[in-house]
């Protein structure tokens, strides 16, 4: 059951990236591929009836967290107490650029909320990668499973780092590249004109920088976290997974070159779910390595609930999922197709 919950867990923190992660990176890029008011009530009018239900992915990631492996909860939500803050008011910053923009008819004011989206959605492109970063890292946990980092120590990967490190700058840089690739791509699926050229064109610009921090990152997590490696050399099937990056950076680049718009996002899906698929492949059965005793990590078998709770959890969480998943199918069924805001009023 430990492991199945870990696979849950995992898959609805991989959806949250897959649907957020679009939405995110939309506005990573915002200012850059749309210069002018109506160019920018396109991109909004794109993520506008999805994007603040991309976000229950991350609720629900997290309440089933407490429930399946509370002690990793506990742990966690204490040690990374200050970066939780400066998520929660940035995604609350980037809820009010969206919609309070297009409740005022000053051209500054809709500026001003246009900077504070574009600004907050990058940063939390830099802050969900450099968290990714740190829990495969590994973080100072002590006998009791709990731990404390400072923002920075010496900068470098030690036993008692800080949150940030060289190497979870470099995860969180990754993290800005890929999502704001994946943003530009799904611009480009839903728009056409200009914004959807401007959208082309960051896109074909930003491939190339994930297609060398894919490489770069790699090698930095081997020489970080060697034991990344052991599920793979366990089990070749394992190497399916990074057949799939390749297969979703070749079709990135192949559609979006031949004009399939659609298609290049679908690739970049491929992409994002073989990455987080990899990192998980490789950190199992660890939930939270630590960097002080290997013996001290917080895995599925020391941090999960008891197994009676976890069975009969894991059938409402079933039917529960299934009844998200079959929403958000009518949802992005229902908004399918280009957007278009002429004769509009309104942010979407």
């Amino acid at each position: 059951m430990e492991t199945a919950w870990y696979i849950a867990i995992a898959f609805m923190l991989g959806v949250y990236v897959l649907l957020d992660g679009f939405d995110l990176g939309a506005g990573a890029v915002h200012l850059l591929v749309a210069k002018t008011d109506p160019e920018r009530r396109i991109i909004l009018k794109a993520i506008g009836p999805v994007w603040d239900g991309n976000e229950v992915w991350l609720v629900a990631a997290g309440g089933t967290l407490y429930f399946a492996f509370p002690a990793l909860y506990a742990s966690s939500f204490s040690g990374f107490y200050l970066p939780l803050m400066m998520v929660l008011w940035l995604l609350i910053i980037r809820a009010i650029g969206i919609e309070f923009r297009d409740h005022s008819g000053d051209l500054l004011w809709r500026s001003f909320f246009d900077v504070a989206f574009s600004i907050s959605s990058l940063l939390l492109t830099l802050f969900f990668g450099a968290a990714l970063g740190n829990v495969i890292r590994g973080v100072p946990l002590n006998s009791e499973g709990y731990f404390f980092e400072p923002l920075w120590t010496t900068f470098s990967v030690s036993s008692t780092p800080g949150i940030l490190d060289w190497y979870t700058v470099l995860t969180g840089v990754i993290g800005v590249v890929v999502l704001a690739s994946h943003g530009a791509l799904y611009i480009a699926a839903k728009t056409q004109g200009p914004v959807n050229a401007q959208a082309r064109r960051a896109a074909g610009v930003l491939w190339w920088g994930v297609l060398v921090l894919t490489i770069a990152g790699l090698a930095a997590t081997l020489s970080v976290r060697p034991q990344m490696l052991d599920n793979y050399k366990a089990s070749v099937v394992g190497f399916c997974i990074p057949a799939l990056v390749l297969a979703g950076l070749a079709a990135m680049a192949y559609f979006r070159i031949r004009g399939k718009d659609g298609a290049a996002f679908g690739g970049s899906c491929v992409y994002v779910s073989g990455m987080l698929a990899g990192a998980a492949y490789g950190l199992y059965p660890n939930l939270l390595p630590a960097s002080t005793d290997p013996g001290y990590a917080l895995t599925i078998h020391n941090s999960a609930a008891s197994s009676y709770g976890l069975s009969v959890g894991i059938v409402w969480w079933s039917f529960g999922t299934i009844l998200a998943i079959g929403y958000f199918a009518y949802v992005y069924r229902s908004f399918r197709g280009k957007v278009n805001v002429s004769g509009d009023s309104g942010s979407y």
